[in-house]
């Protein structure tokens, strides 16, 4: 015979609907320097933001925020309300949605990323966030490279224990013959343009120079190549359009570095750099998603947005046409059809 439990012990509680929690990476993200949780944070706002507010706010980090995760998991309103809501709570100052680029294992990709504040920030807070974030990401995408992840994994500090084996003796060097006092000191190595002009005579036999004639010409063509010209350009200058028959190369060639010299150019400055730098970091849209910089979305909304938020001026409606009157329309064709 089954006997009735009499205890008079409180049945426990039934566990509580856990929290939706979004992908690694995303989800809720509070802002710091926010005041302690208040019975009245929500207080100025509407019945259905400051419900829905209580809620986001007592998301854990990472918790889903997205509309339909909120739709699914608040039964008393629908994604279209809960949509209107968080575009209210944006104005508000209590929400900013960011897109952020990151970069992964050399691979780049912008992820929308949800930033929520208790307490209600304005547009210049946020504008200092963002660009706080800007740097951050910046940062990190710095820190990232390959050279760095390489001196990270050397300095690991579970291999801080493991003893360094002795390096190998070091065999004895032989030591360096003395020069001799009779040898000749070495010679240095020739110019460019000194090499330019003893290739001459193996580019072009009738201009073939001796070594004393490259020493002597060696002044006049490095003066070529300190106007910015190479090598190649001084040999095609020289061997270019040659008589049939040249008595003196060592003449001629004199003659052309002096007179075929190149003007001097004046020195290219490189181009400045852009005033605007790369932002890793983008304000979105609370209403539509569209990204841009944060001056250019206050509030939390583009342009598009604020004119179709409620309140905002709009067009009137066009006039409809009155209904006609279809009976007499049918009559008065049928009248005309009658007629001869």
């Amino acid at each position: 015979m089954a006997t009735e439990n009499l205890s008079s012990a409180l049945r426990a509680p039934a566990a509580s609907r856990p929290y939706a929690k979004a992908v690694h990476g995303y989800g809720k993200r509070s802002t710091p320097h926010q005041h302690p949780p208040r019975a009245d944070d929500f207080r100025l706002l509407p019945e259905r933001e400051r419900y829905i507010a209580g809620y986001v706010d007592r998301l854990p980090e990472g918790g889903a925020m997205d509309v339909k995760s909120l739709a699914r998991a608040l039964p008393l309103y629908g994604q279209m309300a809960v949509g209107t809501a968080l575009r209210a709570l944006g104005v508000a100052g209590h929400l900013r949605r960011v897109r952020c680029q990151v970069v992964d294992g050399g691979r780049s990709r912008w992820v929308t990323r949800t930033f929520w504040s208790r307490t209600a920030r304005d547009g210049e807070w946020w504008d200092a966030f963002t660009m706080a974030e800007d740097h951050r990401a910046t940062q990190a995408a710095d820190t990232t490279s390959p050279s760095l992840g390489s001196a990270a994994a050397v300095a690991d500090p579970a291999e801080a224990d493991i003893p360094t084996p002795a390096a190998p003796p070091r065999p004895a060097t032989v030591p360096a013959v003395p020069r001799q006092r009779n040898s000749e000191p070495a010679e240095p190595d020739p110019s460019p343009a000194y090499l330019a002009l003893a290739r001459l005579g193996r580019i072009e036999p009738r201009l073939a120079l001796s070594a004393a004639d490259c020493t002597a010409l060696e002044g006049p063509a490095a003066a070529w190549l300190d106007r910015g010209v190479n090598t190649d350009y001084l040999t095609r200058a020289l061997v270019s359009g040659l008589p049939a028959e040249v008595g003196s190369p060592v003449g001629l060639v004199r003659r052309r570095l002096t007179d075929k010299i190149p003007p001097r150019l004046p020195a290219t400055r490189a181009p400045a750099a852009s005033a605007a730098p790369v932002r890793r970091v983008l304000m979105e849209c609370t209403g539509c998603g569209a990204p841009g910089p944060s001056e250019a979305l206050p509030d939390g909304l583009c342009r598009a947005c604020r004119t179709a938020a409620p309140g905002s001026t709009q067009a009137a409606p066009a006039e409809v046409p009155a209904a006609r009157d279809v009976q007499a329309l049918v009559s008065g064709l049928r009248d005309l059809l009658r007629a001869p």
